[in-house]
């Protein structure tokens, strides 16, 4: 199964709601992931550019996308960033298929 790295940056609003009730959001996020047919690695609080980071498995790019629309569109969040994350042997393949592909750069 496919795996997504989401990253989500909180509106100024929802940050000073946690801060005045702080709540635990991993089983939230867990069940809509699951009701999609996925999995969730696990979901950590970061500094910087994004507040959160979760690692998830989803069956497909629009079970993916649906995670990320749902995340977006109930308005806590400024930013919902989706990366597909390929395996080691994925990312090999990818590279050989590459080599493969007869494309040449501009100039060459």
């Amino acid at each position: 199964m496919p795996s997504y790295l989401l990253q989500v940056s909180y509106t100024a609003e929802a940050v000073a709601a946690l801060i005045k009730k702080p709540q635990d959001r991993t089983e939230v996020v867990r069940k809509s992931v699951e009701k999609l047919g996925g999995s969730m690695h696990g979901l950590w609080l970061s500094f910087g550019d994004h507040d959160v980071v979760v690692l998830v498995d989803l069956p497909d790019n629009t079970a993916a996308a649906a995670v990320a629309l749902a995340v977006a569109g109930g308005g806590a969040c400024k930013s919902v960033k989706t990366t597909p994350l390929l395996s080691v042997d994925e990312g090999i393949a990818a590279l050989k298929k590459a080599a493969a592909s007869g494309y040449k750069p501009v100039g060459k």
